[in-house]
């Protein structure tokens, strides 16, 4: 037995499924767009629910709208009928997920659901089906096969369902001006929160911690300087404060060899003027970002009046989890 072909036929039949789903993609997903974004900005939320493989696709699609800013819960239909219609409101919006639209399921709970001011959006893959006939918005997720090869395990139907809630969540996404920071607010936990949640002023090494000199500092003492509070680079000043350049141990290992005399010769011959620098108040993420756009392994922070107020040391980064 061939795996490697075989998988190879499960992945293809599947992408030929969202090549379908991309080709007849129509109006009715706008209406749909519309709805939830009108829904969430009234303060509403999507009620999401399923059955079977169809249930465990609408969790993924719940998890996906609230971690962007769209509220949405997960309404157990088997529980529906018992108490858990509490969970729905006024001006929410039901989103029904079934392959076959006629899931016992969620047409018990579609005259209950029906009493409430709600709009219904159902995916489904039968447009003619009770639960297509008897939403405000139908999406249509029909395939012409599943992945197995009995034709039998919702394999291509689900992902072409998925594939579908993931663009409903990221259009909304755009359409509502979701940005990074509010990405972070919801995710504070993990990498992605803390360089969207931390400020530059948070990870920066301050002013005691920097060698600051003059241009006309000779290389001997800027390196004394530099020994003295550990740092890799040392920044030149004008006599104002205002930052003239840097120079780091990898600029004194670059013209060591050319200059014999270099120890005693100023900074200000050797040093790059007119850094790469950033202002306290940015995020940690425009520090990665200007770090490896740069290449660089420091980075001065400065006020408004670009006058040096801290460094931010790359070494520091792993440190604070950011990398």
């Amino acid at each position: 037995m061939d795996y490697l072909e075989k998988a190879r036929r499960v992945i293809a039949l599947e992408m030929a499924e969202v090549q379908r789903l991309l080709e007849r993609l129509d109006a009715s997903f706008g209406e749909a767009v519309e709805a939830i974004r009108r829904c969430v900005e009234n303060r509403g939320k999507v009620v999401v629910v399923g059955v079977g493989k169809s249930g465990h696709i609408g969790e993924k699609i719940t998890a996906t709208l609230t971690s962007t800013g769209s509220p949405a819960v997960v309404l157990i239909s088997l529980n529906a009928l018992h108490g858990d219609l509490g969970v729905v409101a006024d001006g929410d919006v039901i989103l029904a997920l079934s392959s076959s639209g006629e899931t016992d399921e969620i047409a018990n709970i579609l005259p209950a659901l029906s009493r409430f001011d709600v709009r219904i959006i159902a995916m489904t893959g039968n447009p003619k089906s009770f639960l297509a006939q008897n939403c405000h918005i139908h999406l249509d997720v029909n395939v012409a096969q599943e992945a197995c090869p009995l034709n039998l395990a919702p394999t291509s139907s689900t992902t072409v369902m998925l594939v579908l809630g993931d663009a409903l969540a990221m259009v909304l996404l755009e359409a509502r001006g979701f940005r990074k920071e509010d990405f972070a607010r919801f995710h504070p936990g993990g990498r992605l929160g803390r360089t969207l949640l931390l400020k530059v002023d948070q990870i920066m090494r301050g002013a005691e911690q920097m060698a600051v000199v003059r241009p006309t500092a000779t290389i001997r003492e800027v390196l004394l300087k530099m020994a003295d509070v550990r740092a890799g680079l040392a920044v030149a000043v004008d006599e104002s404060g205002v930052l003239a350049g840097i120079f780091t141990h990898g600029d004194f290992g670059r013209h060591f060899r050319q200059h014999p005399d270099l120890l005693e010769r100023p900074i200000g011959e050797f040093m790059t003027r007119r850094p790469v620098t950033i202002r306290a108040d940015k995020l940690a993420v425009e520090v990665l970002h200007l770090i490896e756009q740069h290449r660089i392994d420091d980075l001065v922070v400065v006020d408004e009046g670009n006058r040096p107020i801290g460094v931010v040391d790359s070494q520091d980064l792993a440190r604070y989890r950011l990398i």
